[in-house]
């Protein structure tokens, strides 16, 4: 999909990148589902993606890879790791062992926020209408230096978030987005939540609690959408470690491992694609 970003004057005064500076910033995204199945239904999982390039006018680009989830379940690449070895099938019986998960999450107790939010979640019936959030923590900084650490999320500005209902079908959030955008452009605000002392800036699993000073930074507007097998965003890696100056990152260690495992599923989506065929969607922490 396609589009711009339309900035607001709130984060300048924290980040000099360009991107809050500017009247209007091009951005290429893609929606996706994270779900290591290409051909599972839309209604399999309820975590959806919504991945984002800023391209500013002086030849910068912040990318930023986004989740429904509002935190990950651990918040580290080894425990990720043994998470997907616990899901993983069984080679024997070619399906997961159905005590395999359970055990994981007892002997990971950071894990109880992402579970907790799961046991409410639900797949939602459209792109549109999901509020995703890059989870990890990064800095702002301004022209004289100094780093404020944030979280940011994307709120959908479309009225129909609630009662919306699944429709039959394998693929009917691409559909859905279609539709809408042939109805006119989808916007999302950009919030930007400033960190309080004391909040943890290197685990994705602990969410902040409490009061906190939250930005709008400018509102994401979508125009258009193009299949990915053939579409503009088809040929660009998601990297979230790809800054402008003025984001810097933190030291989550999340971080560089999604930049590695982000680099090797670019490389297999980008050598299965076909004219036919649409590439397999990314598995992305």
């Amino acid at each position: 999909m396609a589009g711009y970003f339309q900035s607001s004057a709130e984060a300048r005064a924290y980040s000099s990148a360009e991107v809050f500076s500017e009247t209007k910033t091009p951005l290429i995204g893609r929606f996706a589902l994270p779900s290591g199945n290409p051909y599972a239904p839309d209604s399999s999982v309820p975590i959806r993606s919504f991945a984002v390039q800023f391209s500013q006018a002086n030849g910068q680009q912040w990318r930023t890879g986004m989740n429904s989830m509002p935190v990950f379940p651990v918040g580290t690449p080894e425990a990720f790791y043994q998470l997907l070895k616990a899901g993983a099938p069984d080679p024997a019986t070619g399906k997961p062992n159905p005590a395999n998960m359970p055990a994981f999450f007892a002997a990971h107790p950071e894990a109880a926020p992402f579970l907790a939010w799961v046991k409410t979640a639900k797949p939602s019936a459209s792109y549109a209408t999901e509020t995703y959030n890059g989870i990890n923590a990064f800095y702002l900084v301004n022209a004289e230096g100094k780093r404020q650490a944030v979280r940011w999320a994307v709120v959908p500005q479309s009225q129909d978030a609630v009662g919306e209902t699944i429709v039959d079908g394998a693929d009917f959030l691409e559909k859905d987005l279609v539709q809408r955008l042939a109805a006119g452009p989808l916007r999302w605000q950009l919030n930007m939540t400033l960190a309080n002392p004391g909040d943890v800036l290197d685990d994705a699993s602990k969410p902040w609690s409490g009061p906190h000073t939250v930005l709008n930074a400018g509102t994401l507007v979508v125009q258009s959408s193009q299949p990915q097998a053939d579409g503009d965003c088809r040929d660009i890696n998601f990297d979230p470690l790809i800054l402008p100056s003025g984001i810097q990152a933190s030291n989550d260690p999340l971080l560089a491992a999604r930049s590695a495992a982000y680099a090797s599923s670019y490389l297999r989506r980008a050598g299965e694609v076909s004219p036919l065929h649409h590439a397999p969607q990314e598995s992305k922490p």
